[in-house]
């Protein structure tokens, strides 16, 4: 790769990283809020409440819904806030080093450790599936794809010639790839919670 293509930026990817840091922030924003509702109303009944299986409520009063002794949408609201900063960033022409984006890369892995156990709680503990977090995890699956992906093709992350062609037309299949990835958790979700028979 020459040094003038290792050092083009990735605006698709820039433009990429606002929408989904818009949207993980909204959806974290309104969490925080609905948090705040229960606190002052345990009994609350909140506009994501849709039926035994579809709410917020029993998320953000379990002790999974504040892993670190304060709400998890406060990580989301912070977290997809400098997502949005770095996707700016880029568009306004911003050149960072390979430790940022590999600092970048750490952020979104754990992002994405943190989403697949709440997945986990959800479907096999909770019984539940909250839609502000699931739109949480809709976003954090493919942003933590097309960051790492750019990020092994780019070269910014060591690894063999056959490796970063692999990254690079998984780039381009980043869609289908994501929509594979709902696909598990959604079969997954229906032979745990058989989920269409209780809608």
């Amino acid at each position: 790769m020459s040094p003038t293509k290792s050092r083009e930026r990735p605006f698709g990817l820039a433009v990429f990283l606002v929408i989904a840091g818009l949207i993980g922030l909204t959806a974290a924003f309104v969490l925080t809020l609905d948090k705040f509702a229960l606190l002052e109303d345990p009994d609350a009944q909140l506009s994501c409440n849709f039926s035994v299986l579809v709410g917020c409520s029993t998320n953000l009063s379990a002790w999974q819904g504040s892993v670190f002794g304060f709400p998890n949408p406060l990580i989301g609201v912070a977290a997809w806030s400098v997502v949005i900063t770095i996707g700016m960033a880029i568009l306004a022409n911003a050149r960072f080093s390979r430790w940022f984006w590999i600092g970048l890369n750490l952020g979104m892995t754990a992002a994405v450790t943190f989403v697949i156990w709440l997945i986990y709680q959800s479907i096999f503990l909770l019984d539940v599936l909250c839609p502000w977090c699931m739109v949480t995890w809709a976003v954090t699956i493919p942003g933590f794809l097309a960051v790492t992906f750019y990020n092994v093709k780019s070269r910014h992350i060591p690894s063999t010639a056959s490796v970063r062609r692999f990254a690079g037309g998984a780039y381009s299949w980043l869609l289908l790839i994501t929509l594979a990835c709902y696909l598990v958790v959604a079969v997954i979700a229906q032979l745990q919670m058989d989920v269409l028979s209780r809608i």
